[in-house]
């Protein structure tokens, strides 16, 4: 799993992109790196999933851990360039409703403001 972290324009939004998979192997070393991130002050995260292969249950455990560690510092996270299989997903799981999820990075960069 490849995780990469980049500041947007503006500097008052980071963008995580994944690349692999978000499983039972991965998900403790991305779970820490996204609490760090929260920690150092973090507070509007767009997670990019363009290269995201597959999310496991355990995965979805991590979104839904660090979405519950922004709201408590008043933050926000939102999810964009889902392939068809992680919106699958995402349905099943009913993170429609849990989480805002745009097609592109730019209309979440955009979403976010």
């Amino acid at each position: 799993m490849d995780i990469i972290v980049a500041r947007n324009a503006g500097g008052q939004i980071v963008t995580v992109g994944l690349k692999g998979r978000l499983d039972a192997a991965t998900s403790k070393s991305v779970e820490d790196q996204l609490l760090q991130l929260i920690e150092q002050g973090e507070r509007r995260m767009v997670m990019d999933f363009r290269e995201l292969h597959y999310i496991s249950s355990v995965g979805l455990r991590v979104l839904i851990l660090v979405a519950k560690r922004l709201k408590q510092v008043n933050g926000r996270i939102v999810m964009c360039s889902l392939s068809d299989q992680i919106k699958e997903v995402f349905a099943i799981a009913g993170f429609g409703s849990l989480f805002a999820v745009y097609d592109t990075q730019d209309q979440a960069v955009a979403g976010m403001n």
